[in-house]
């Protein structure tokens, strides 16, 4: 018997660093299950994964576990971004250890489209090349394989290396943009009111306008997120920017504030995902597009008895009366689906739901059914599979994998519009930065300096502080600490803190171009009203004072043990169908808008 060879302990350690890089999908360009080419069962062509070239080098994100009975990979729509370099994260580490954090003005929060996308660098999408139905299909992909590269060819070559942020190099994830545009006759695009100018690229939209010839309803998310004034400036900024577009507000959570900063969960009333804010506005839209080609008359009654439903027993919508028809699409006839098919074919209206991960395509999806079809979490990407939904027997949705366009916007900026699993985050503390210095988080947080001493009295706010000085005093605050040596978990608490941000905890909205010097005409505007109604706020609570219960407080800091792992929960944003947060609670609602002043979200 051969004499065993020694094993150190350091060989072992380094033999599970490698295992883990293989799970996060860090192994460079070897091919594997995990990736986007997997055998997808027998007969079948191979998914040739094109995100690996020899001049980038591309971590994939976002990895599931395999299924037993190989249908289908749940790894072939994950996120692939450009991978950075180690010595540009501690470089950014480095800073965020030393750099003294100052307040950012509100007029630095206006961003116009053009310091995002400019039109000189190429910034647009690919596009599908030609094909007709003599092709072969093998013949097709290849020809899309060749056209994804030649564009990120053409794309680097006007962009120097690190100019770029985080954009997806995945053709699959592409390919169902292409097939979804394609199927659809009216495009959804969904934005976060809070980034909406890095969640609409132009491209797109002159695509869609212009080449597709079809009609596109931007759906503004999440508005109960930002103050009206605010909501009502972007309405009127893009609806002047671009003159074809339709422009929607939506919620699925009006009138649902947090109870604390750190509660996990919101607080859904009974009536679940009957009470969005917007169903009808969407449905008025496309009214006007189809102008009488569709009859739409069975969504409008949809919706009168799901507001029949929310204002007498809540669920009863969702009793099981009304069935949603879901299909699977085969890739064969995505793939073979004509750009220039019959417009509302069979006298059904096709909407295709698109847009950034995290911006809550899942969840506008579930609130126009009126009950959950869809899971939904906050972790970006989480939407793997091509799937169709007969709202009615006339109204189809689509549902497509969120993606990232390319863009020059700032990644810190992107990672807290969540386009970037907090839990897989290298370096997380220059973006605790940037939000620290764009919000009034002393505040809100409430923290105390490292460098404090006890029993002396402190100022926080003349105090200097760094993005590192801020995750270790929430560290410290929450009790994270290290399993080793017990020092501070900056590490957990940085992502804690992002986590925050991401949820609307602690809220960073960006402001259109010139609304600092027009915020007092939105503040008064006549159509005010109606966007606080859509966000089922009542006026009264804008004009509260700062208030906090710390009892109130404490008792939510259970819900949030677990936060290490939450972005791997499914339903971990609080969308799930059933959970009711208990009101049983003492304490008073917290509005987070009074807490940062009066219409105010930095």
């Amino acid at each position: 018997m051969p004499r065993k060879k020694p094993f150190s302990n350091k060989q072992k350690k380094k033999q599970l660093q490698v295992k883990r890089e293989k799970k996060r999908g860090e192994t460079g360009s070897s091919r594997s299950s995990r990736n986007a080419s997997v055998e997808r069962g027998p007969g079948r062509d191979r998914q040739s994964d094109t995100s690996d070239s020899e001049t980038t080098d591309i971590r994939r994100i976002n990895h599931q576990p395999g299924t037993r009975d190989g249908r289908y990979d749940p790894n072939r729509f994950r996120l692939h971004y450009e991978k950075e370099s180690k010595e540009e994260v501690e470089k950014r580490k480095k800073i965020a250890m030393e750099k003294i954090l100052k307040p950012v003005a509100e007029k630095q929060l206006e961003i116009d489209m053009t310091q995002i996308y400019p039109e000189e660098k190429g910034l647009d999408f690919p596009r599908r090349p030609s094909w007709h139905y003599n092709m072969q299909r093998e013949e097709l992909l290849r020809k899309e394989e060749k056209s994804f590269l030649e564009y990120l060819e053409a794309l680097n070559s006007k962009n120097p290396p690190g100019t770029l942020s985080h954009f997806e190099h995945n053709l699959e994830t592409w390919r169902q943009l292409w097939r979804v545009m394609e199927m659809s006759d009216v495009i959804l695009l969904i934005v976060d009111i809070r980034h909406t100018v890095l969640h609409f690229p132009p491209a797109l939209y002159h695509y869609i306008t212009g080449e597709l010839k079809k009609y596109i309803i931007l759906v503004l998310n999440k508005v109960d997120l930002c103050p009206a004034p605010l909501v009502l400036a972007w309405k009127h900024y893009l609806t002047k920017q671009f003159p074809h577009l339709h422009c929607v507000c939506f919620t699925s959570h009006p009138g649902q504030p947090y109870r604390t900063l750190l509660q996990k969960k919101r607080m859904r009333k009974k009536a679940g995902w009957n009470q969005a804010g917007g169903p009808f506005h969407i449905m008025r839209a496309c009214q006007e597009i189809t102008a009488g080609r569709v009859d739409l008359s069975s969504w409008e009654k949809k919706i009168q008895r799901d507001a029949v439903a929310v204002g007498t027993e809540g669920d009863q919508a969702d009793d099981g009366s009304e069935s949603v028809l879901m299909e699977h699409h085969s890739d064969v006839a995505m793939e073979m689906n004509s750009p220039t098919q019959e417009l509302y074919k069979d006298g059904v209206l096709t909407l295709g739901c698109i847009g950034f991960p995290n911006v809550g395509k899942s969840s506008v999806l579930n609130s126009l059914v009126g009950r959950k079809v869809v899971s939904v979490s906050r972790t970006p990407g989480h939407t793997k599979y091509f799937q169709t939904y007969y709202l009615t027997p006339t109204v189809k949705l689509c549902d497509c994998p969120g993606l990232v366009f390319p863009s020059q916007v700032d990644k810190q900026l992107q990672i807290l519009a969540g386009i970037y699993p907090v839990s897989q985050l290298q370096e997380p503390y220059s973006s605790v930065g940037y939000l620290c210095e764009r919000t009034n988080f002393l505040s809100v947080l409430k923290l105390t300096h490292p460098d404090h001493s006890p029993g002396t009295p402190q100022d926080p706010k003349t105090q200097d502080w760094t993005a590192w000085d801020v995750c270790e005093a929430w560290a410290e605050r929450r009790g994270y600490k290290t399993a080793k040596a017990a020092r501070n978990d900056v590490y957990r608490a940085a992502n804690s803190l992002l986590r925050l941000a991401i949820d609307g905890r602690l809220c960073l909205c960006l402001r259109p171009p010139g609304y600092v010097q027009s915020k007092d005409e939105w503040e008064s505007h006549p159509d005010l009203a109606e966007i606080i109604a859509l966000q089922g706020r009542k006026e009264e609570e804008d004009e509260c004072g700062d208030r906090e219960d710390d009892e109130d407080e404490s008792s939510s800091e259970l819900e949030e043990d677990n936060d290490r792992d939450a972005d791997d929960d499914e339903d971990a944003d609080g969308d799930d169908e059933d959970d009711t947060v208990k009101a049983d609670r003492k304490g008073l609602t917290l509005n987070m808008f009074s807490v940062l002043g009066e219409n105010e979200c930095e």
